[in-house]
């Protein structure tokens, strides 16, 4: 798409990543508030998405409120990293799947309805890679999948991070609950009345499932539902995760500072995994440049006192799979 096209309707990207209109055609409601008729609004999600702008426009699940996740690392050759890549994507509770700078060089995050199915999920990604396993799963959540402000410079980000939580218990999804997720995981149609199909998949009523969607937004069950973009397409080229090995009794404290920190776009807590991997204080940083990803890192150590405490900065080379996470999958399903 032409990047003036895409400037002069960047709001309907960036202003509809946390709070899509739930109501009958929002389309038409975006529309309005845009002076554009819905059916131009329906060409412009729709050639965004073809050009790989935004992947879907769904739900984005809090943290372990629907079942449980975990962060994952694989040390696997170089000549064995696409081989491998593929295999740990073929797995439908993988969300997400990147290859970044060290020697644990494949990182992923994987969903599942209980603790028992994500745990024989890891079994198997190992046995059948035959690579080394780092599971690292989520203590804190200081700040966390926001957005991105495509309309600000780099390094400001308005928006005050949500108070730490520990996470909130997961919540006790009946059948037709867990068939709305699995109905949303996709997205959105993109049609005039993309929340009719959404509800006839999942056997309830558009009125109901619109009355549903506000209610695990008020809850917190859903961190947000709007477009999810992909920042990579959209000039954020550069991306690191960032850790630190910081002592118990202080990473609370620098959590929440880290996270205030403008530019750090997710940060949390993580279990260590001792003796391969002690660090348990991260965030990660989206820029424009590996240069600039960098100098805010340094700064922004700097300024909390994070540059005393034993670190790594782990870039993104390449991104193997991304999608929105499944937890409504049956007992026994393993892959797509």
């Amino acid at each position: 798409m032409p990047a003036d096209s895409l400037a002069a309707h960047l709001p309907l990207l960036n202003d509809y990543q946390q709070r899509f209109p739930l109501c009958p055609e929002p389309f038409a409601a975006i529309g309005t508030a845009h002076g554009l008729t819905p059916a131009a609004v329906l060409d412009l999600y729709r050639r965004w998405q073809a050009d790989g702008l935004f992947t879907r426009i769904g739900p984005v699940i809090a943290p372990h409120r629907a079942g449980t996740s975990t962060l994952a690392a694989l040390a696997v050759p170089d000549e064995r990293l696409d081989a491998v890549a593929a295999q740990v994507s073929a797995y439908a509770e993988v969300n997400h799947n990147y290859e970044r700078e060290h020697r644990w060089n494949l990182w992923f995050v994987a969903t599942a309805p209980d603790a028992a199915h994500l745990a024989g999920v890891l079994a198997r990604i190992a046995a059948e890679t035959d690579c080394p396993l780092l599971e690292l799963p989520l203590q804190t959540a200081y700040h966390i999948d926001l957005g991105f402000d495509l309309a600000a410079p780099p390094g400001h980000r308005p928006a005050a991070p949500a108070p730490a939580t520990g996470g909130a218990p997961a919540c006790a999804l009946d059948g037709i609950d867990r068939a709305l997720l699995g109905a949303l995981a996709d997205g959105l149609p993109l049609c005039e009345r993309p929340y009719a199909p959404v509800a006839a998949a999942a056997g309830v009523s558009e009125a109901w499932l619109l009355s549903r969607l506000a209610e695990w937004l008020n809850s917190g069950l859903l961190k947000r539902f709007g477009v999810v973009v992909r920042h990579h397409e959209l000039g954020y080229v550069a991306n690191a995760m960032c850790v630190w090995n910081v002592p118990e009794e202080r990473i609370d404290a620098l959590g929440r500072e880290l996270a205030r920190e403008p530019g750090v776009t997710l940060c949390y807590r993580r279990r260590r995994q001792m003796p391969d991997w002690p660090y348990n204080l991260y965030c990660m940083i989206h820029g424009r440049s590996r240069e600039g990803v960098l100098q805010l890192r340094d700064a922004l150590a700097g300024r909390t006192g994070l540059d005393r405490h034993p670190s790594q900065v782990l870039f993104s080379r390449r991104r193997f799979k991304q999608c929105g996470a499944r937890y409504q999958l049956s007992a026994g399903a393993c892959h797509d």
